[in-house]
């Protein structure tokens, strides 16, 4: 596995594997791996011959100095899993890299960024759009693998890929649970024993949102109250959108939707959703 600090060694690299016909596929993270982004891996093999990670903890997303100093990292444990995994090669630039002296360029998508999540985090999308921007064309992929969990994040990527014509797929990878129903997330390490049970509640709150026989607004009821039974955590934003488009809709659902939930437990911000077809929409 070849380990690049440097954007030009991940260039060569590159370039050797399209000299040989290949297909690359990308995995961006932010490091601290779990068997979240090892899915992603894993798809991103079963569809390319190489397939280069990155580990870049991006510090133009982080609203909070002190959530960007205290961000989980390992980097040799990752190194490590991905090695295991058969990965080809690993992107790790310095921060002077992909943001360097003057830099003064962001990609923003002006509706998608600042709605839903992104009211609730600002600026935050705009972070995660400049630098996926940026890897993309360090990287040059056939294909990016996104997790389905930060649904907002993967229509934003998409519409940022349409709308400035990269060449390029982006493959949603649904949301891997640990086996009491939590979304895997490296901020999961954050939590206190006591806050990681009570993080539950977002994953119960969603199954409770599926058997909803009714309106939009009758399953933001069900899902507030099933989080009203959890003292530890503070709802912070709950959107129920259209599916594909994240438009508002109300009354009788005739849609798929996206639930989208983030919630606090101990000041540690979590999010999860569910793309969910309401009983009462028509078939």
């Amino acid at each position: 596995m070849d380990v690049c600090t440097t954007i030009p060694d991940l260039r060569r690299v590159v370039r050797g594997v399209r000299a040989g016909g290949h297909k690359v596929g990308f995995v961006p993270t932010m490091g601290y791996l779990h068997a979240g982004h090892m899915r992603l891996v894993e798809e991103a093999q079963a569809r390319a011959e190489a397939v280069v990670v990155s580990i870049f903890v991006n510090p133009t997303q982080f609203g909070d100095p002190k959530d960007l100093e205290t961000y989980p990292r390992n980097t040799e444990r990752d190194l490590q899993m991905l090695r295991d995994a058969g990965v080809n090669a690993v992107l790790m630039p310095q921060v002077a890299d992909i943001y360097p002296d003057g830099a003064e360029t962001v990609v923003e998508t002006e509706q998608l960024a600042n709605m839903l999540h992104g009211a609730v985090r600002p600026g935050h999308y705009r972070g995660v759009c400049t630098v996926v921007a940026k890897l993309f064309n360090i990287v040059q992929p056939d294909f990016a693998c996104f997790g389905e969990k930060d649904y907002q994040q993967l229509q934003i990527i998409r519409t940022m890929v349409r709308d400035l014509h990269f060449p390029l797929e982006i493959l949603p990878v649904p949301t891997v649970r640990e086996a009491d129903g939590l979304a895997m997330s490296s901020r999961n390490a954050r939590l206190t024993p006591e806050d990681r049970a009570a993080a539950v509640v977002l994953s119960r709150a969603l199954d409770a949102a599926e058997d909803v026989d009714g309106t939009v607004e009758e399953i933001s009821e069900v899902i507030r109250s099933v989080i009203a039974t959890e003292p530890r955590a503070a709802l912070r934003g709950l959107d129920i959108t259209e599916a594909r488009s994240l438009a508002p809709v109300s009354g009788q659902p005739r849609t798929t939707l996206a639930v989208m939930i983030s919630a606090e437990f101990g000041g540690i911000l979590l999010i999860d959703q569910r793309e969910i077809t309401p009983k009462g929409a028509p078939a």
